[in-house]
């Protein structure tokens, strides 16, 4: 089957388990404690505002980056209240989890697309200090800019092998390699089994690893721009924060043209820098974590099966 002719998946890796998002509805599925395997499904609702900005080239960056953060939040939170909490205590924590939907919801919605901007926000300032403190050693604009995107380049490399460090992100980045092998496995036209799916590759062009990525290298390309100053150093902090918007939709847009060439020889080569960091960001997954995300990804399909008789659609997300 040619990908062409196939809705576009993708998702995220969660505590013990993997969400996919379909054209209909967002679903996790987690491993928990009794080996059995529950599920964490959410309707897919766009405003139609929201419909009318994914349509168009950069703005869709930030509503599809925005959503994703909220959405994301919610089944992550579901994710590690549920996969260790004994069977016997269900009906109590069933019961909690109705009384506060609406809270978690709108609550912890909000909190995922507050910490994605306070991320950004500092992942964008710091670096910019800290090359504003060598201005002595290397005081020319662009020296300044490229010395910036050097140090995010490297707090990114370091941020994200430290914390590969401990086991429980260990094992989440085993998840993350399972959706991608999961999603690039149905993308190759492959029979959704353990055996099929690890025979897929661990990586995957639409990536938000990749996307992390693509921010410095065009943070750099812009800032290089002849009206954007570096000093004074406050100046520098306010027009970083009002960049930090357009860097953003450029870079979803190289990530999508990056997915969109990657059959094409010479130019395949463009997303090869994501890939790497997703040597980073993915591990090799156990069986029985991609058997986690081939039921979370069976159940997206069959949703989308379902509400195709509605003429229900969704549209593109980042993995």
């Amino acid at each position: 089957m040619s990908e062409s002719k196939q809705n576009v998946y993708g998702g995220q890796a969660v505590v013990e388990g993997v969400m996919f998002a379909g054209q209909s509805s967002y679903v996790t599925a987690v491993r928990r404690n009794d080996e059995s395997i529950e599920y964490f499904e959410l309707e897919r609702k766009d405003s139609k505002i929201a419909k009318r900005l994914k349509k168009i080239p950069f703005l869709r960056g930030l509503v599809a980056l925005v959503q994703a953060s909220a959405n994301g939040t919610k089944h992550l939170n579901f994710s590690t209240e549920r996969y260790d909490v004994n069977p016997e205590d269900d009906d109590t924590i069933q019961k909690e989890e109705d009384t506060s939907k609406l809270a978690m919801i709108l609550g912890v919605g909000a909190v995922g697309v507050l910490s994605f901007i306070f991320g950004k926000v500092i992942f964008t300032l710091t670096p910019a200090l800290i090359a504003e403190f060598f201005r002595g050693i290397v005081p020319g604009e662009t020296g300044q800019v490229l010395l910036e995107g050097l140090f995010k380049f490297i707090f990114l490399l370091t941020y994200i092998y430290l914390i590969s460090l401990t086991p429980l992100i260990k094992r989440v980045f085993q998840y993350h390699g399972a959706e991608h092998k999961v999603i690039n496995a149905y993308e190759n036209g492959y029979d959704l089994t353990v055996d099929n799916v690890q025979k897929n590759s661990r990586l995957h062009y639409r990536c938000g690893s990749s996307f992390i990525l693509f921010t410095v290298f065009v943070g750099i390309l812009v800032y290089l721009l002849p009206f954007i100053a570096t000093e004074p150093l406050w100046w520098r902090m306010v027009n970083r924060l009002l960049l930090l918007p357009f860097v953003i939709m450029i870079s979803f847009e190289v990530l999508q043209l990056t997915n969109k060439v990657r059959h094409v020889p010479g130019l395949k080569l463009l997303g090869y820098p994501g890939l790497w960091l997703q040597l980073l960001t993915t591990k090799e997954p156990k069986d029985d974590q991609v058997d986690v995300a081939i039921h979370s990804f069976k159940k997206v399909l069959e949703n989308d099966k379902k509400a195709a008789k509605s003429g229900i659609q969704g549209s593109k997300v980042i993995s």
